[in-house]
């Protein structure tokens, strides 16, 4: 297939019929079988956007964990925050992670299923991180299964080339913005050439496994379980995917092939996550009542991410009335002898806001900011995070309401900005837009917390949630 522009109708209209049995009964019963917990290493905190009712872990002593293996329920999150780490200290936190699981394992007694969840799939440091984990937990050498479909963020995989939706269109993933991220760029669309371009051609192109929707659709669970098996050591497989069945075939045939001795190391998005952990989606999303709290003072939007589309939510939230905007100027945060005055005084007009029952939205100025390299690019991105940190620690009251936009942006605002150690996730405010309830160590113990990816939603996504949440709403 030519890696072009598509038409969604064109692309998924003429496929062959879903398969037609509701495999989610057996994924269950068979990961209670195994006695195995997921355990999902999420490098950051947008992950939980499928889920509900399961915890997120932001530390990850033994204790803790093998705690939490203990606990009822189908597994846990643990948000690595790895996304905004240089490589060397992204590979050194999955050896420490994979090291503390197999001990916590052991004391447990719970075998861990450990998966890798990425922010777009494709960015991040794959193939790195995921060795390190799987090296720790004395795994090294299982094939990878690269799994990036994800509906709610539009984004699809049909003939191996991976697509992110644009409205109607079909974009081949390797000409959308997110490709050309400064620390994490790449050009492939086709995951197969993806997996050869991330691995410096260790697995070459041709030798990736592909599983395809003729596979899924027509096989069913039997055919792909014997493609999974088939796929040796040292090599990868990649998932055609557009549908939530299609990630249930290839679910239940995963824990048919482990059953037989084959194991995978896993880097996917967050729909295959819901899938394999047996998890029925929650029928609503929430609604006000379970999200607003019961205060006179405004709601808080924090918007970090700089991609297209959240510049394009920001701009139409901005424009409603009543809402006030705190431009975060970067370039006065990237200079040391401005820095404290530019924080301080967004803090005080956030503050001023607030105590006068405005919802406001703090936002970093819109134009780009890179660095000479990919660690240069870093490095700004954790002047600017941090900076946004101080300022809702600078806050004195509990807003309504707090929306972080990004996913670096919502991470480090959760864990340094309102000391949170471990939280709920309740479940989706927008699809894939998932929200926290903080647990009772955080600044705001019990407050709802939305963590809105920069890759989601239309561009009134965030109008939506103000109208929903903001004064007077109903």
């Amino acid at each position: 297939m030519t890696e072009s522009v598509q038409q969604k109708s064109d692309l998924l209209g003429n496929l062959p019929r879903e398969w037609p049995h509701d495999l989610l009964p057996f994924i269950r019963e068979r990961l209670d079988a195994s006695g195995r917990k997921i355990v999902v290493l999420d490098d950051d905190p947008t992950g939980t956007q499928t889920v509900h009712n399961i915890p997120v872990l932001t530390t990850w002593p033994v204790e803790v964990l093998e705690k939490e293996l203990t606990r009822p329920g189908p597994g846990f999150f643990i948000l690595t925050n790895s996304r905004s780490l240089d490589r060397d200290a992204a590979c050194a936190l999955g050896t420490e992670l994979g090291t503390r699981l197999k001990e916590a394992g052991q004391r447990a007694g719970v075998d861990p299923l450990v998966i890798s969840r990425s922010d777009s799939t494709l960015r991040g440091y794959f193939p790195h991180e995921v060795d390190a984990v799987a090296q720790a937990m004395d795994m090294p050498g299982l094939p990878y299964l690269i799994f990036p479909f994800f509906p709610e963020g539009g984004r699809y995989t049909l003939d191996n080339i991976h697509y992110v939706a644009e409205g109607e269109d079909l974009v081949p993933a390797g000409q959308t913005p997110y490709a050309r991220d400064a620390a994490f760029s790449y050009t492939a669309s086709d995951l197969t050439q993806w997996v050869a371009e991330k691995t410096g051609g260790g697995i070459p192109a041709d030798t990736v496994t592909a599983i395809s929707l003729d596979h899924i659709r027509n096989g069913g669970p039997e055919q792909v379980r014997d493609i999974l098996i088939r796929t040796g050591k040292g090599s990868a497989c990649v998932v055609n995917a557009v549908s939530y069945r299609d990630v249930e075939v290839v679910a239940a045939a995963l824990f048919m092939a482990m059953e037989e001795g084959s194991h995978f190391l896993f880097r996917t998005a967050a729909a295959f996550v819901r899938v394999m952990a047996g998890i029925t989606p929650r029928p609503e999303l929430l609604s006000r009542e379970e999200l607003a709290a019961d205060t006179p003072c405004g709601g808080l939007f924090l918007v970090g991410s700089y991609v297209p589309k959240t510049t394009a939510q920001v701009k139409a939230l901005t424009a409603l009335p009543g809402m006030s905007g705190v431009e975060v100027r970067v370039e006065r945060l990237l200079d040391p002898d401005h820095r404290y005055d530019e924080v301080q005084r967004a803090s005080r007009a956030a503050n001023t806001n607030l105590a006068q029952g405005h919802d406001v939205v703090v936002f970093t100025s819109r134009s780009l900011v890179t660095g000479t390299d990919a660690r240069a690019s870093l490095d700004i991105g954790r002047t600017v995070s941090q900076s946004l940190i101080r300022i809702v620690r600078s806050l004195d009251r509990q807003p309504r309401y707090l929306v972080a936009k990004g996913g670096i942006t919502s991470s480090d605002v959760a864990t340094k900005g309102l000391d949170v150690k471990r939280a709920l996730i309740m479940g989706q405010v927008l699809p894939g837009v998932p929200v926290w309830q903080l647990g009772p160590e955080s600044r705001y113990p019990g407050m709802s917390y939305v963590v809105f990816p920069g890759n989601v939603g239309a561009d009134n996504a965030l109008v939506q949630i103000r109208e929903m949440l903001g004064q007077g709403a109903t």
